[in-house]
């Protein structure tokens, strides 16, 4: 069964077009671990069918520590975002709903190394001397 519907494919598929390089998803799962877990392997493959610019890893929690402890992962289920290197983008949960277009968006920043921030928030970011940990919690509406 599949997650997304034909017009959300077009929709993935015309905004994919825009990536200016590859992108690859790292799912970290447990079948056992969560019910949202096969549902995000599902999406993201889904996604992946999208793009040839766009790769898949699926990776267990339990089985594969080392590769979760590089990426920092420790709860599933979680997509890691890289493109030509890994800049932190992580999304633990399945990102549907709202956090749907967040995964696109963060696909295309991840492309392109570039991030869509206004000018001033970025000479703001530049000032900052110690690293900064950001997180962003949702719940479903």
């Amino acid at each position: 069964m599949a997650i997304l519907t034909d017009k959300d494919r077009a929709g993935v598929q015309t905004e994919l077009a825009k990536l200016a390089g590859p992108v690859k998803l790292v799912v970290f799962s447990a079948q056992l671990a969560s019910e949202y877990c096969v549902e995000t392997e599902r999406l993201v493959r889904e996604v992946a069918e999208c793009s040839d610019r766009v790769a898949v890893e699926i990776y267990n929690l339990h089985i594969d520590r080392e590769k979760a402890a590089a990426y920092g992962v420790e709860r599933v289920p979680a997509v890691v975002v890289e493109g030509a290197r890994d800049y932190g983008i992580r999304f633990f949960g399945i990102p549907m709903g709202y956090e749907f277009t967040n995964l696109i968006d963060g696909m295309l920043v991840a492309s392109s190394g570039e991030p869509r921030l206004a000018p001033e928030t970025l000479d703001r970011l530049r000032g900052l001397t110690k690293p900064v940990h950001i997180q962003v919690f949702t719940t479903p509406t």
